[in-house]
């Protein structure tokens, strides 16, 4: 039988593709923009027949019916990172929270510590050849469907097919449902006079040929913007949004200086508006790799002056870095963070860098510092002490790496908001961080 004859025959109803889930199997949902949302409304509506089965994935951008209190007994969410549409659950610990680097998700899938039953992931149409492309998500996704029991895939013609290691053989599928739902884009309020302050103080740590890892968010985003006038940037990252494709265009990123796959955007997965989705569509210049490559602290230090620009909810005074909880609450995860903190520190001119503003407004209108004495109550240290290198506020840099902890402490009371200064300094005195004749 050739592939476009099994192709036709395994195409059915996104309600017959999941039909056949079973109670207590664990069912793996692709990341991101790349959520299958057909097969997971699918899933949500065929709920009656099933009980505690278990979904993983890392973070998606849609809705996650099945994380609702009234799937309870149905479901139980198992996150790997957790975004907005399932904290409530995790922090009502009506779903779990598996701490892990992203680099290293893909072996509890391979060596069997998370096996799972089922993949539900999107995919494009198939080409001449009759492989799919994973699209706008590789991540984790490709060992999830190398190693699942039962595959099925949502077909989506809007799905852009990307290049590298992103491909799957129709023969590797068991179901295929063909649903053309626009890919879900993510959207950035605009930026802040404190993040476009803090992009210029990262912008000035970065040199030309320097190769650029960015998390998610505001804070990278205005780096990307603060960098257009630099040259022969290359781009090795877990992630990219539209802020690189407009760095791109402007001829700041060439990739003709990188150290490792010369010329190429070296990228896991893409979030942003339906333009950058268009961008990645059969580009040669960009390669949609697995985490277990991108991630690895190793490979990232192969590229030379390999830049890492992460975010961080507090810092406290001798540099530990809290990125995935407000205190007890548990808000996001560990992701790619400390892969790119450690690549980027073995790197040949590397600079691993923590941004963050100085201070943040609660809902109730009060300021605080997010440069503390001391962590919250159950907050987790995502990039320890010893990994730190520069943290960089809207009021300075400061460089911790081989610092002892009195000129920590210093370093970071000097780009703590202004309202916040004397207060740390006490605090670092009562703590004997530092004698009390500093003043």
């Amino acid at each position: 039988m050739n592939w476009q004859d099994e192709y036709k025959r395994r195409t059915m109803s996104a309600a017959s593709a999941v039909a056949a889930l079973r109670t207590g199997e664990r069912i793996f949902i692709g990341s991101n923009a790349a959520e299958p949302q057909a097969l997971v409304n699918a899933l949500a509506d065929s709920a009656g027949h099933v009980e505690h089965a278990e979904i993983v994935h890392i973070m998606t951008l849609g809705a996650a019916p099945y994380s609702a209190a009234k799937f309870e007994k149905r479901y139980r969410h198992n996150a790997l990172f957790i975004g907005a549409n399932v904290r409530e659950a995790v922090n009502d610990c009506r779903a779990d929270y598996t701490p892990i680097f992203l680099s290293e998700i893909p072996a509890l899938f391979r060596n069997g510590q998370l096996p799972l039953d089922r993949a539900l992931v999107m995919v494009s149409p198939p080409d001449a050849h009759g492989y799919c492309s994973l699209g706008v998500s590789v991540d984790v996704v490709k060992a999830a469907v190398e190693t699942a029991k039962h595959v099925s895939v949502q077909v989506n013609r809007r799905m852009p097919r990307t290049l590298g290691d992103s491909f799957l053989h129709v023969s590797r599928i068991d179901a295929f449902v063909e649903d053309d739902s626009p890919l879900l884009e993510l959207q950035y309020p605009a930026q802040t006079e404190v993040a476009r302050a803090i992009g210029r103080n990262v912008a000035d740590l970065i040199e030309d040929g320097s190769t650029l890892q960015m998390g998610i968010g505001e804070i990278p985003d205005a780096v990307l913007d603060c960098l257009v006038t630099k040259k022969d940037l290359g781009i090795h990252t877990e992630m990219f949004s539209d802020g690189v494709m407009k760095l791109v265009e402007a001829g700041a990123v060439t990739g003709r200086r990188k150290s490792l796959r010369y010329g190429m955007i070296v990228t896991s997965f893409c979030m942003g508006s339906r333009a950058l989705y268009d961008f990645v569509d059969n580009n040669p210049s960009i390669e949609f790799l697995p985490t277990e490559y991108v991630n690895d602290p190793f490979t990232i230090a192969r590229n030379d002056k390999m830049v890492a620009i992460n975010g961080a909810i507090e810092v406290d005074l001798t540099g530990q870095v809290c990125s995935d909880s407000i205190g007890e609450r548990f808000y996001s995860g560990i992701g790619g963070q400390v892969d790119f903190m450690r690549g980027a520190a073995r790197s040949r001119g590397g600079k691993p860098v923590i941004g963050l503003p100085s201070s943040a407004t609660l809902a109730d209108g009060k300021k605080i510092s997010r440069i503390v004495a001391n962590l919250k109550p159950g907050a987790g240290v995502v990039t320890s002490r010893g990994d730190v290198h520069y943290v960089v506020t809207e009021w300075g840099t400061a460089y911790l790496h081989g610092k002892c902890i009195r000129e920590r402490a210093l370093s970071l009371i000097r780009i703590a908001h202004p309202d916040f200064r004397q207060e740390l300094l006490l605090a670092a005195r009562r703590r004997h961080l530092i004698p009390s004749r500093h003043g």
